[in-house]
């Protein structure tokens, strides 16, 4: 039986990591494996106030997907650097202004958190593993083909236009706000900012969230996949209540060379959870849940072969 010491000693190692950013440092923690480090990735949260292992207070969301991800793949000889986004948690002093944030913004941080993880642990380059809008982020990081990047990790990532999306969760509103704001999603779109958004969209299109949106409309994930030349995974549960096997699919159309796996049962935080909603929503609270069987496992294949 190994004593107290000697596990410690076989354990994989959690480093604090500081980046160098404008206004304040980013922060991470990379988790390197016990014994040869034979792959790097960077795990990239997905939308709102997600931290370093993937939970967000604000939403009562602790399902620690990126710690478990993180410490499944050590266990598999991949060294990950998961992040907290410009402006949460650790790195919460690097925020920018509503106004003045880009969508490039994420995409430049991704970048340079690639080439830190890259440095970090002595590899050519590092993997983008990004999870639901971390995907698009991702996606958009090499499309200037970095050298840094290795390929890419898609897990629940949107497969269409976020405009089309945006749409579909419009549909519902009553007239005339459903027209109003079908209309100023089309200026969007079109790079036009909309100067007097009716006071119930506020929430949608406040003037000083526009102009991220406009770059953030602008990307097409399948576009996207089709113009990267490298090696591509697409990761997708069946159960997910947030992005769909479509999405998955289209990706996978845009890009035959991609490998697709579907996850049965497996939800957008990567855990076995039913289709109903109640249910599915509760592996969201619960950082002892383990992640789905097959997911480390399909992802840590893909990374090393």
């Amino acid at each position: 039986m190994l004593t107290l010491a000697a596990a410690l000693l076989l354990s994989p190692v959690a480093k604090p990591v500081e980046l160098a950013s404008t206004p304040a440092a980013l922060h991470g923690t990379l988790l390197t494996p016990e014994g040869q480090t034979r792959g790097a990735a960077v795990i990239l949260p997905g939308s709102g106030p997600t931290d370093r292992d993937g939970n967000s207070g604000q939403f009562g969301i602790r399902a620690s997907t990126y710690r478990l991800l993180a410490e499944g793949l050590a266990e598999r000889g991949v060294a990950t650097l998961r992040i907290d986004k410009r402006g949460i948690a650790g790195s919460a002093a690097a925020a920018t202004s509503e106004a003045d944030l880009r969508f490039n913004t994420y995409v430049d941080d991704a970048r340079a958190w690639a080439a830190e993880a890259a440095t970090k642990t002595g590899q050519p380059c590092a993997w983008l593993i990004g999870h639901s809008e971390g995907a698009l982020v991702a996606l958009a990081a090499v499309a200037d083909h970095s050298d840094m990047i290795c390929g890419l990790v898609l897990l629940s990532g949107a497969g269409r236009p976020a405009a089309t999306v945006l749409r579909e969760q419009l549909a519902p509103l009553p007239e005339p706000l459903k027209t109003q704001a079908y209309d100023a999603l089309s200026e969007l779109e079109a790079g036009r900012t909309v100067a007097d958004p009716p006071a119930e969209l506020a929430a949608v299109f406040r003037p000083s969230v526009q102009p991220y949106m406009i770059s953030w409309l602008a990307l097409d994930p399948a576009l996207l996949a089709a113009a990267y030349d490298g090696p591509i995974f697409i990761g997708q549960g069946a159960t997910d209540l947030q992005v769909s096997v479509a999405d998955a699919e289209a990706i996978k159309a845009a890009q035959p060379r991609a490998a697709l796996t579907i996850w049965d049962g497996v939800n957008h935080v990567l855990k076995i959870a039913p289709a109903e909603r109640t249910a599915n929503i509760a592996t969201y609270m619960d950082p002892a849940l383990s992640l789905a069987p097959g997911v480390v496992e399909t992802v840590a294949d893909f990374i090393l072969k």
